[in-house]
Formats: structure tokens, C-alpha cells, sequence
């Protein structure tokens, strides 16, 4: 009798283990790799996406701010020159492949150094146009651009589960 229930375990185990690799297997083109530049990852699509988001919060910014004649040149260079002109490329891969640990953190490095001079280009150009904004449009344009990036990807935070009622 205990052998059956051994062989029984021991069978069921196979076929629960089986049935988990098989959901494993199913749900592999969804993880981190897609995230990164996998299959399923669309950089255009992605893009388009976000300079929509952007070009709503811009527009609705701009009608929250209330410009002056005298501010809109300012609110104009601010535009150019925080407007991505195009999604950055993820690097290729089988390029990166071929090259050594140093090498590639050198390729990485650029990238930063490059993200980073854009970075600071556009912290100059917010730096001008928030300098001729009034205190009440810098508390607006202020509220308006915390938590930005969620709003561009049009996140939503989860809904509070319903609390039962007593």
C-alpha cells in the first residue's frame, strides 16, 4: 500500500511539474525581455505613444499657464528644446556581443554622456522659460510636472480595493 502512494506521489509530481514548465514556456515572450528590446517591444509604436501623452500635457499646460504675449517666445524655446526629436535606439545586441566588458561599458558610458548633455540642454531651456513664469504659474507648472513620466504613459494607479461593507 505505501508503495502505491509513493508511486502516486511521485507520478503526480511529474505531471504538476510538467504542467508548470508548460506555463513557464507560454509566458516566456512577455517577461524582462520584451521590456528591453525583445520580441513584442515596438520602439515606434512606444514612441508615438509617448509624443502623444506629451503633446496632451503640453497643450493642456499651456492653457492651465494662461501665457502672456511676452512669455509666449520663452514657452516656445522651452517646447523645442524638450521635445524628443526621436526615441533613442537600444543598442544591438550582437554588436555589444562582440565587444569586451570594457568595451561595452565604454559604449554605455557615451550613451550616458550623450543622454546626459540633452539632459542639461533642457534643464537650461526649463530654467529660462520657469524664470519668466509668475509665483502662481510656477506652482501650476510645478504641479503639473510631478510624477510627468506616469503621466505620459497614461499609468494608472490600482484603484483601492472596495472595502466590505459591515
Amino acid at each position: 500500500m505505501k508503495s502505491l502512494k509513493n508511486k502516486f506521489f511521485i507520478g503526480l509530481t511529474a505531471v504538476a511539474i510538467t504542467a508548470a514548465g508548460g506555463v513557464f514556456a507560454q509566458n516566456a515572450g512577455s517577461g524582462m525581455g520584451a521590456m528591453h528590446g525583445g520580441e513584442g517591444m515596438d520602439h515606434a509604436k512606444m514612441h508615438e505613444k509617448m509624443k502623444a501623452g506629451m503633446e496632451k500635457h503640453l497643450a493642456q499646460l499651456h492653457a492651465k499657464l494662461r501665457l502672456s504675449e511676452a512669455q509666449e517666445p520663452a514657452w516656445k524655446t522651452f517646447i523645442a528644446a524638450s521635445t524628443p526629436t526621436s526615441m533613442p535606439t537600444p543598442p544591438d545586441r550582437k554588436e555589444m556581443d562582440k565587444l569586451t566588458t570594457p568595451e561595452r561599458m565604454e559604449k554605455m558610458l557615451e550613451r550616458g554622456q550623450e543622454h546626459q548633455a540633452k539632459m542639461q540642454e533642457r534643464l537650461t531651456a526649463l530654467k529660462s522659460f520657469y524664470a519668466v513664469l509668475t509665483p502662481e504659474q510656477q506652482k501650476i507648472f510645478d504641479d503639473s510636472h510631478r510624477n510627468m513620466r506616469h503621466q505620459f504613459m497614461q499609468h494608472k494607479q490600482p484603484a483601492e480595493p472596495a472595502k466590505a461593507s459591515k
